[in-house]
């Protein structure tokens, strides 16, 4: 019979296998919303705002101006939604534990994909909810998967941003069901499907993840789920000393981190690393959402209309989005390269966390601008790099953003600190509909200006990775001025 330790071993292979699936075909569905716009446009979705007008050469054609401004308006709401709830998911997340959080997630998640199911060209006014539930669902699958970074020590950053690259890939969903319905599957069809896989979620809540938490650092032997008939959320063992020591996940942290973080949620809120690290997350974030959500309309202009081609480049698009999982965890493991390895004397594990951080939030900003710059210029041709670099970055982006807050905080205030920067830079993020009521009004359908502005903008992304890098120098300094004194 296989051993405690051969069992504990295949449930966290299980549930690490298992949360990637999830985030990779469930969790970022929304943002694949240039597919599906596709097949709305198709089924008549806000057809009545279309309005005759007259071509270049006094021909006859259909404005579909205000069409795209809703569906625009629609992505613009469940962005904004899937940011913002965040905030209270994250209290509900360290207030009531992984189970209660994850419940909460599905319902929101079927109801989203029932109420796309049900929704047609005559109920299309029922996207506006339905696709802020899936948005919403789909974050509280990503941050109740997370934790699972903590059953793996040193590869902890790594599993954190390959899940939030399955999250960004995700996006291909959509992908399939324009695809499914190109072949003739109703979109009816492809929704319920997806609805019925709740039942998959609650098996795996109850099975494979934890009641509360799982802690970091994680105590030996630890368990967690339902096994047998009974639940195995705590695990007292007695140690070889004769002591009795409980590895129970009632407490996202064990004493002897609690011992070694002192900072209140407080002063981690008040502090420069967050607010640097918001205005880093928020331009960038801005960046991506007005260009996914104008993605449409851009492609129409560049192929002055030709629909085939315009699918053509939204299927390339969303494959490209299958990269994400690919990209991710290249900047994982560029935040875990030093793990394993000496530190300096008198450096903490804190400080070498912060300083290896440095070389991926520079990356990111990096990428932004040159995926800017390339969105930015009306080549066709080039939107096939433009979509390369999207995902590139956007991979970096949410991953380098949930493993920073990881390192640079207490694992107490993880929920709350996540929840708060994306509930604020979901607020930056509205600006992405005026920005697009510029384009279609005063600058005729025009983007340029805009997408200037936006790439200027981006610069200020760079004041994050040199601010830390500062902060790590100040600190080495210091400790050899000390070295030196002594």
């Amino acid at each position: 019979m296989p051993g405690p330790d051969n069992k504990l071993s295949v449930r966290r292979c299980l549930t690490f296998a298992t949360g990637l699936v999830e985030c990779l075909c469930f969790a970022g569905a929304v943002f694949g919303w240039a597919s599906l716009v596709f097949v709305l446009k198709e089924d008549r979705y806000f057809i009545s705002l279309c309005v005759n007008g007259t071509g270049p050469n006094g021909t006859q054609t259909l404005d579909c101006g205000p069409q795209d401004e809703q569906f625009s308006l629609i992505f613009t709401i469940a962005s904004f939604m899937n940011n913002f709830l965040t905030l209270p998911n994250g209290f509900i997340f360290d207030r009531f534990g992984t189970t209660v959080t994850r419940l909460y997630g599905i319902f929101i998640y079927t109801l989203g994909t029932l109420m796309l199911a049900f929704s047609s060209s005559a109920l299309a006014y029922i996207l506006f909810p339905a696709l802020s539930f899936l948005a919403v669902g789909g974050i509280l699958f990503l941050m109740t998967n997370m934790q699972v970074g903590n059953l793996f020590g040193s590869r902890r950053s790594t599993i954190i941003t390959l899940y939030n690259g399955a999250f960004d890939s995700s996006s291909a969903l959509f992908l399939v069901i324009k695809l499914l319905h190109e072949s003739g599957v109703s979109l009816r069809a492809a929704f319920l499907f997806l609805s019925s896989c709740s039942v998959i979620h609650i098996l795996r809540t109850f099975f494979l993840l934890p009641r509360n938490f799982i802690p970091y650092p994680l105590p030996d032997r630890y368990t967690y789920g339902v096994s047998c008939g009974k639940s195995e959320d705590a695990s007292t063992e007695v140690a070889a000393n004769g002591q009795a020591h409980s590895a129970a996940e009632d407490t996202p942290l064990t004493e002897k981190a609690s011992i070694k973080q002192e900072k209140t949620f407080r002063e981690c809120l008040l502090s420069r690393f967050f607010i640097w690290h918001l205005l880093w997350l928020s331009v960038m974030q801005l960046r991506h959402y007005l260009f996914i959500g104008t993605l449409n309309p851009m492609l129409q202009r560049l192929t002055e209309g030709d629909p085939s081609l315009v699918s053509q480049y939204t299927n390339a698009f969303a494959i490209t989005q299958l990269c994400g999982v690919l990209c991710a965890p290249w900047n994982g493991l560029i935040m875990d390269r030093h793990k394993g390895k000496p530190r300096a004397a008198g450096e903490t594990e804190h400080e070498a966390d912060l300083r290896a951080s440095v070389l991926s939030l520079f990356l990111t900003a990096l990428q932004c601008v040159l995926f800017s710059l390339c969105a930015s210029t009306p080549y066709l041709p080039l939107q096939y790099l433009t979509f390369i670099l999207q995902v590139l970055n956007r991979s970096f982006l949410y991953g380098g953003n949930a493993a920073f807050i990881s390192v640079a905080f207490p694992s107490c205030h993880f929920g709350k600190l996540y929840g708060l920067v994306m509930a604020l830079s979901a607020v930056f993020s509205l600006l992405q509909y005026p920005c697009f009521a510029l384009m279609k009004g005063a600058l005729g359908g025009d983007p340029l200006y805009v997408n200037v502005g936006l790439t200027v903008l981006s610069l200020l992304a760079f004041i994050h990775p040199l601010f830390v890098y500062l902060h790590c120098r100040n600190l080495a300094s210091e400790r050899a001025k000390s070295k030196a004194s002594n």
